[in-house]
């Protein structure tokens, strides 16, 4: 494994564990000590920020590098879009699970310095019916994770197209994940990313545990179906890719070769 290839995991295992640390280091401190009544629309809005300020950073930050994925559902995504080979998803997802757990592991030993931190107040897991704010059963949760994550991995497909404009991509990204939050939060705590709710829930334990497959196998069908949406509306467009020398290069989207988003 060359130098370049290295650098990417290891800039998918940091974008993953910091928007697992920043971005649910907010949901907790905002739903884990006792908020209550119109704190609760609070915590809602300043964690949607949270996240999709994180991700508009990592996105500008790191998109030249890795692509930012950050997410397994959005390389899944790319593979099935035929713009990455399966060797480079399969590292990346290994990137990202780990750097998730080391994000959450930085979290949880963080919160639980505070004075007022009980274990029942969780680490931003997410869940569905008695764990969910609304009440949603297993069925809408899983509706509502498909359906979120298919409108946000779809975006990120579409603004990395070369026939998108690259300055705005971040910015679509991290504007996309915003939207999902304000309305997955009182849901299911809004996943759309396998690795974000493995991480926190494997120090929670519990609940947060039992209901992990949701979170993992639902984000993945909506990845597979933006995958499909994007095809059928992207055609066989060219797709930029970022070559080793860092010069862009034209591919078409057929051309399963490694295709990293610039």
């Amino acid at each position: 494994m060359g130098a370049v290839e290295v650098r990417k995991l290891v800039a998918e295992a940091v974008g993953t564990g910091a928007l697992v640390f920043f971005a649910v280091g907010v949901a907790t401190l905002s739903f884990g000590f006792g908020l209550t009544g119109t704190s609760i629309s609070a915590g809602v809005v300043a964690t949607a920020l949270a996240f999709g300020l994180v991700l508009f950073v990592l996105a500008y930050s790191l998109g030249g590098v890795s692509g930012c994925h950050v997410n397994p559902a959005v390389t899944l995504g790319f593979l099935l879009a035929r713009r990455l080979a399966l060797r480079d998803a399969l590292s990346y997802w290994v990137a990202q699970l780990v750097g998730a757990i080391v994000g959450a592991f930085l979290l949880w030993t963080l919160v639980h310095s505070a004075s007022t931190y009980r274990h029942r107040m969780g680490l931003g897991t997410n869940g569905f019916g008695d764990r969910s704010i609304v009440g949603v059963n297993t069925g809408g949760a899983f509706l509502a994770e498909v359906m979120l994550t298919m409108l946000f991995v779809f975006v990120v497909l579409s603004v990395t197209h070369a026939s998108a404009p690259p300055a705005v991509a971040g910015a679509a990204i991290g504007f996309a994940l915003l939207t999902v939050h304000l309305i997955g939060i009182p849901l299911t705590g809004t996943s759309v990313n396998p690795a974000r709710s493995l991480g926190p829930a494997l120090f929670v334990g519990g609940a947060a545990l039992t209901q992990l497959w949701l979170f993992i196998v639902a984000p993945l069908v909506g990845g597979a179906l933006a995958a499909l949406a994007h095809v059928y509306f992207a055609g066989a467009a060219p797709t930029a890719v970022v070559a080793v020398d860092g010069v862009p290069e034209q591919r078409e989207t057929e051309d399963i070769r490694p295709a990293v988003p610039n």
